[in-house]
């Protein structure tokens, strides 16, 4: 198992969810990523979209100000 990071501060949406759906298709299945977003329309709309595609969205964590980091794991299957 290996700890991915990706830093989408800079991206709006849909770019949040275009990288970051390209982030998740790297992963090894039971790896781990810790993805930095905005709140408002990413934080509500990528754990979302992630946990309907399968994935497990362990945490959300607020970092500082309106930075928020989501924990998220692969499936093994």
């Amino acid at each position: 198992m290996s700890i991915h990071h990706l830093d989408i501060t800079g991206e709006r949406c849909p770019m949040t969810f275009v990288k970051t759906k390209l982030h998740l298709e790297q992963l090894q299945p039971g790896d781990l990523t810790e993805i930095l977003l905005m709140a408002g329309e990413p934080l509500d709309n990528v754990p979302r979209t992630v946990t309907e595609q399968g994935y497990e969205v362990l945490e959300t964590i607020h970092v500082k100000d309106t930075i928020h980091k989501v924990v998220i794991r692969k499936p093994n299957h």
